[in-house]
């Protein structure tokens, strides 16, 4: 037997067409809202984060020169300490070698101070635009009875020395035997080392 439709069905059936395409489309709408909410919280979150690395950043920027300039004030006063800002002090350097030369046993030393001069390409820790570097270069000459006497005269040199050591060349060679007499050591080598003594002033105008 074939079915028959009155307009009441097909009233029936445009509204529950109607209702299914509301309910499609408020899906849809919800859907299309969750993932712009979605999106807007990972940019929000992109952004935060952004934001805290920034502020981290600069914080160990901070961080990081105020431990520069605080190495650069200990180094400062480390250098003051020892007398190394201000005129050189010629009298208290001969007298540094004599004291080291006779607390060592050393054999001869002989050394000529020249006059002091700028300093060019002085590698001094914490150096400063604001400062002068002043070199008075010495040759010295010594007899060693081996290298350990070379190297322990200038390891108390840097140690006491009211500048900055820097030691542009040493020359060590072997010296022809002798014939010694009974109980006496004579040297076996010697040395001829240029030594920059360096000081530092402030810069006129700094």
């Amino acid at each position: 037997m074939a079915a028959t439709f009155t307009q009441d069905d097909f009233r029936r059936i445009r509204l529950s067409l109607a209702a299914a395409l509301l309910m499609i489309a408020t899906g849809a709408a919800a859907v299309y809202a969750s993932i712009q909410m979605k999106q807007a919280e990972e940019k929000n979150n992109k952004a935060a984060l952004a934001k805290r690395g920034e502020s981290q950043r600069r914080l160990n920027l901070a961080r990081d020169e105020e431990l520069e300039i605080k190495q650069k004030i200990a180094r400062f006063n480390e250098l003051s300490a020892r007398g190394i800002f201000g005129e050189e002090q010629r009298l208290d350097w001969v007298e540094q070698i004599r004291q080291i030369k006779q607390a060592r046993k050393l054999f001869d030393i002989q050394y000529e101070i020249a006059p002091q001069q700028l300093a060019d390409a002085v590698t001094v820790p914490g150096r400063s635009a604001n400062f002068e570097y002043l070199a008075s270069p010495m040759q010295v000459q010594m007899k060693l009875l081996h290298e350990d006497d070379l190297l322990n005269f200038l390891a108390d040199l840097r140690s006491t020395a009211k500048a900055y050591l820097r030691v542009r060349k040493c020359d060590v060679s072997r010296l022809p035997r002798v014939p010694s007499e009974r109980g006496s050591v004579a040297p076996q080598l010697s040395a001829d080392c240029t030594i920059d003594w360096i000081t530092i002033r402030e810069r006129k105008g700094a």
